[in-house]
């Protein structure tokens, strides 16, 4: 065989193998940051539900979700095993303050952006309220009186636009 033809079947055996490579080496990282838990510290699953290890088993880790809830989870359900400094930062807001730059509060909801003033009394709110009926017709358009008396006559409206 031509070695020319061989070089795309080699190239991609070569990429292959290193896109297997680095997905091991993944893989193993992950298995040794599991291995290398203990209790007392804190987690993110792959869910992104942080808590704290209780008890350590074979396959399963004893978590602490809140104050007094457990949950047993997979091992291969850890996502990161995080530091003491982030886990109080992200969980107990610990280290926050450096975040809040204007103080400015932003409210839950739109009820605020929606009330009406506070000096304003009750009619004015009512008043300020969009109407979502039919609006009336261009001010050319005939009054709803000549239309009743147009059927009354028995004309139709091609009839009576003719006059």
């Amino acid at each position: 065989m031509n070695p020319v033809t061989l070089l795309p079947f080699i190239v991609l055996i070569g990429a292959m193998f290193l896109m297997t490579r680095s997905a091991k080496k993944k893989q193993a990282a992950a298995a040794q940051m599991r291995n290398e838990m203990q209790p007392g510290t804190g987690i993110r699953t792959i869910g992104g539900m942080y808590a704290t290890v209780k008890e350590l088993h074979d396959d399963t880790v004893l978590l602490e979700i809140a104050p007094g809830v457990h949950a047993i989870y997979a091992k291969n359900a850890i996502g990161a095993v995080l530091d003491d400094a982030e886990y109080n930062r992200i969980v107990h807001g610990d280290g926050d303050d450096a975040l809040d730059i204007d103080g400015a509060v932003v409210p839950d909801d739109a009820s605020s952006l929606t009330e009406a003033e506070p000096d304003a009394d009750e009619d004015s709110s009512d008043d300020a309220k969009i109407d979502l009926g039919k609006k009336a017709e261009a001010d050319d358009a005939e009054p709803k009186d000549a239309e009743s008396d147009k059927k009354s006559e028995g004309k139709t409206d091609g009839e009576a636009d003719a006059k």
